[in-house]
């Protein structure tokens, strides 16, 4: 999904990923991370040409900065909606372990090792990735 925001000067496109109904059941991380779908090869060749480090840098620092703002906003729903994840069995042991494995990896977090499930990876992946670790 694109963004698009009215600037003083000019108009900024800000690329965000889009949710699917699989979510917390996959076992593979890329099934998580957009820019590994072939449909969106052409948005990800156009960032790589026209956004810099820099600003690669930039966008990541706020959206953990909104990230964080709704998870404050809504605590109560996410500490909740957390917790009913955690206890509930979302996907096989087989994935789990898949997934926990691989975002251990990616992330280099061991915190992923202790994750017996979905609920438990998508609460240590928010904060990781809040953390900015």
């Amino acid at each position: 999904m694109i963004d698009i925001t009215p600037d003083f000067d000019d108009i900024q496109y800000r690329i965000r990923a889009i949710d699917f109904d699989q979510q917390c059941y996959e076992s593979r991380k890329n099934l998580y991370l957009p820019q590994y779908f072939k449909e969106n090869l052409p948005l990800v060749n156009l960032c790589i040409k026209r956004i810099t480090p820099e600003s690669v840098r930039q966008y990541q620092h706020e959206e953990r900065a909104l990230m964080a703002h709704r998870l404050i906003s809504s605590k109560a729903q996410v500490k909740e909606l957390l917790g009913a994840m955690t206890h509930e069995i979302l996907s096989t042991n087989e994935k789990t372990a898949q997934l926990r494995s691989e975002l251990a990896q990616h992330y280099e977090n061991t915190a992923f090792e202790r994750c017996q499930t979905m609920g438990e990876i998508v609460k240590t992946s928010l904060w990781t990735v809040l953390l900015g670790k």
